[in-house]
């Protein structure tokens, strides 16, 4: 097996990259997951990484990554890796392992591997059944909480560290705090995502794209998503709905949850109060968080799987070379010189930085394009959440904690 490598004495630049041993292949049928349409990308029936080609991406990945902590890290497929990371690796890096998954084949043998291994899994679920299986259904078309359910048991008997990923849609936008509160009360989960849901199309495919992302879900037609169009799925969340979910999330989690549970939204606003911009969504310019399909292909982003975003193969060039690419750069510094002018002088700047460009579909109140779908739930949670933030901000600089900030008159007006 010959590895492209990085040239001696060349800078490595960080980076993150998902990647997806199965491709597009999942046992769940999500009506809004857009990627089960990726399988069309690819003419072969096996969308498996084979042995040689996990081995490639890992030797690659590896070098390409400066020393310190490099995260590995898988969406779907469970793969056995531990040991072939483990000798790829050069002795001045330590391996973080990660994992999404939809829990629903997790069973002992699997929740022992993942304890000891030290695994990190990001568990999709979107609140209670009634919620969560309104979209997230099987082949058959039934819903999977019951199956998601047995999985969070099942990391949670063997002690396995667990996010929840939570999308935000039309069915779960208005019951915030029956979200919030099942994953925190009945679940007892600490560390929480809460993702919008934004399938963009272009209006003459609104109806078939209506039907599921699954090829063959339209009969003989095919449709691959790819971000063009600014319709809107019947089943993505409304931006005002989405602002007032993360706003009551907000204020539950103020009044007695702070240092207890951890809800991204608000570490990453909190974060980006002190110029530190942990997610891409949020930060300045993007473009350092690939993705790798099952045949080694590399695009510039999880979002933008397709064909005019595809920036090579790990079989041909290191992954640090596709990433100071002149392509990539420029995908990368377009979140940042794309920013309409009402954007540029927003109040929220500071949190939003635009959203991300995938969902870049509306225009602003003078007409410009490039305003983010979701500007505003954006602008109302940030303007709610603002002066608490830079109370806890306050208190961190000072050394305390932010747990600090509950009280009587902790939360913000609504």
């Amino acid at each position: 097996m010959t590895v492209p490598t990085v040239p001696p004495g060349a800078r490595r630049l960080p980076f993150s990259v998902l990647a997806k041993p199965t491709g597009a292949a999942c046992n769940l049928d999500c009506t809004y997951c857009f990627f089960l349409s990726k399988e069309l990308l690819y003419d072969h029936d096996s969308q498996r990484m084979s042995e040689e080609g996990l081995e490639t991406y890992l030797a690659n990945l590896l070098d390409s990554s400066p020393d310190g902590v490099v995260e590995v890290a898988w969406q779907g497929g469970e793969p056995t890796l531990r040991g072939l990371a483990e000798r790829l690796r050069r002795p001045g890096q330590q391996l973080h392992h990660a994992i999404q998954t939809n829990g629903t084949l997790l069973d002992d043998d699997w929740g022992a591997f993942l304890a000891e291994h030290h695994f990190l899994v990001g568990l999709s679920m979107d609140g209670p059944a009634h919620l969560h299986d309104a979209y997230r259904v099987n082949k058959a078309g039934r819903g999977t909480h019951d199956q998601v359910l047995r999985g969070w048991q099942v990391l949670s008997k063997h002690g396995v560290d667990t996010n929840i990923l939570c999308t935000v849609h039309h069915a779960n936008q208005d019951h915030p705090l029956e979200v919030y509160r099942y994953f925190r009360d009945v679940l007892g989960a600490r560390y929480l995502q809460f993702i919008p849901i934004v399938e963009r199309v272009p209006a003459d495919q609104l109806e078939l794209a209506e039907q599921g992302w699954r090829p063959g879900a339209h009969g003989r037609r095919t449709l691959l998503y790819q971000q063009r169009g600014d319709a809107v799925t019947s089943r993505s969340v409304d931006p005002a709905a989405y602002g007032e979910f993360l706003v009551a999330i907000f204020d539950e989690w103020l009044s007695r949850d702070v240092g207890e549970v951890f809800v991204q939204d608000v570490d990453v606003a909190l974060g980006n109060l002190f110029g530190r911009y942990s997610l891409c969504v949020h930060s300045p310019q993007c473009g350092n968080a690939l993705a790798v399909e099952h045949n080694g292909d590399v695009y510039s982003c999880d979002h933008y799987v397709e064909p005019d975003y595809k920036i090579g193969n790990v079989a041909d060039a290191p992954i640090q070379a596709m990433l100071q690419s002149d392509a990539q750069r420029e995908f990368g510094r377009s979140k940042l010189t794309t920013l309409p002018a009402q954007c540029q002088s927003c109040p929220v700047r500071w949190a939003c930085h635009g959203g991300c460009p995938k969902d870049r579909i509306a225009v602003t109140a003078d007409g410009e394009p490039g305003l983010n779908y979701l500007c505003a739930g954006y602008y109302r949670f940030y303007t709610h959440t603002q002066p608490t933030l830079e109370r806890i901000a306050g208190l961190l600089r000072t050394g305390r904690t932010a747990a600090d900030i509950m009280g009587p008159d902790a939360a913000t007006p609504r």
